[in-house]
């Protein structure tokens, strides 16, 4: 006969660890169920993240600018260096050729000096530093080797200053390059946050900046305030007339501007010259430290690094190319860090 006995009850240890066991189990499944992936980032947010990035783009622009300039600069100075050796090597090979004239002379006669001869066959700087060689020779073969001599040096020093240079030069490239390659990718990864909005996001974005443009260029008190000079009224004048054009970096004009190439640009329309970099625009006139200073015309410096350039337009507005999206446009001085302005 099969037999019933009651299961055991478990002890009450028991029932309070597997309690507590089942309990913290129904947490667990409540936070795993909680835990949903990280929230999509709003639009302020994106916008935010956007404009950091597009402000570091521009950092990156300015040394892109400074390092097309650099590269610019050594492609001039190589070719004025070659095109000198190249007459140099011309000068020093009509010199020899005197001298074997003379030679050719010299020998028909009969008469062709010794120390002629040595030249002939060696290079006259060893032998005239040996000695007795003015002696030897004519007061003016004695001239006309010395000249051999200063334009076989010249010639070395500027090889050699060529090959520097063609150093820096590939140095420079590679800078060149690098920057480039920082400012599209800030670009890109700037246009990817943007592609995860929403295409209302999108628009309402766009409607605010194209709010912004269209009242700063059309709807601004510029006061009375006169320029610093007629030269910085032209230059600010020029300006107003790109009002509207598509900031780009690496632009210097007439289709779109990046905010240096607005600036030199502006500054060539009234027949000055201003380096191409912000922070070189930043040393290249007197500066001024008090915006109640400003005038009309003057280079405003923007951030600690100078990554950024305005010409002031009066009653505490400027004029330039802001960043990546936007238009020339006028805009308040107060908007970004000021450092100082620099007149020209």
């Amino acid at each position: 006969m099969a037999s019933h006995r009651r299961p055991k009850q478990p002890s009450r240890t028991r029932v309070t660890v597997l309690t507590t066991a089942a309990a913290a189990a129904v947490a667990l499944s409540a936070n795993a169920a909680n835990a949903a992936p990280s929230e999509k980032p709003s639009k302020d947010e994106v916008k935010a993240k956007v404009d950091a990035l597009y402000e570091q783009a521009e950092q990156a622009t300015e040394k892109l600018n400074g390092a097309k300039e650099k590269q610019e600069k050594l492609q001039k100075e190589i070719s004025t260096i070659q095109d000198n050796v190249a007459r140099g090597q011309d000068d020093l090979n009509e010199l020899r050729d005197s001298m074997g004239m003379a030679a050719a002379a010299q020998y028909r006669t009969g008469s062709i000096d010794s120390s002629l001869q040595l030249f002939l066959s060696s290079n006259p700087d060893d032998y005239l530093d040996k000695a007795s060689t003015a002696d030897q020779l004519s007061s003016q073969q004695v001239e006309a080797l010395k000249k051999i001599q200063e334009k076989q040096r010249e010639l070395a020093q500027d090889r050699a200053e060529a090959s520097e240079k063609l150093k820096d030069l590939a140095s420079t490239r590679t800078e060149l390059a690098k920057q480039k390659k920082s400012v599209q990718g800030k670009l890109a990864e700037a246009q990817k946050l943007l592609n995860s909005l929403t295409a209302a996001e999108k628009a309402a974005l766009a409607a605010a900046d194209a709010r912004a443009s269209r009242s700063a260029s059309e709807r601004v008190d510029l006061g009375d305030a006169p320029a610093s000079s007629a030269r910085a009224q032209a230059a600010f004048s020029a300006a107003q007339t790109q009002l509207g054009k598509p900031y780009v970096y690496g632009a210097t004009g007439t289709a779109s501007y990046d905010c240096s190439g607005l600036t030199s640009w502006a500054y060539a329309q009234a027949g000055i010259t201003i380096p191409r970099t912000s922070q070189a625009q930043a040393n290249a006139g007197t500066r001024i430290y008090s915006m109640s200073d400003l005038k009309v015309g003057d280079l405003v410096i923007f951030y600690g690094d100078l990554h950024h350039v305005a010409l002031y337009a009066g009653n505490g507005q400027v004029i330039h190319a802001p960043r990546t999206g936007t238009v020339v446009r006028y805009e308040s001085i107060n908007n970004m860090p000021f450092q100082f302005g620099v007149r020209i």
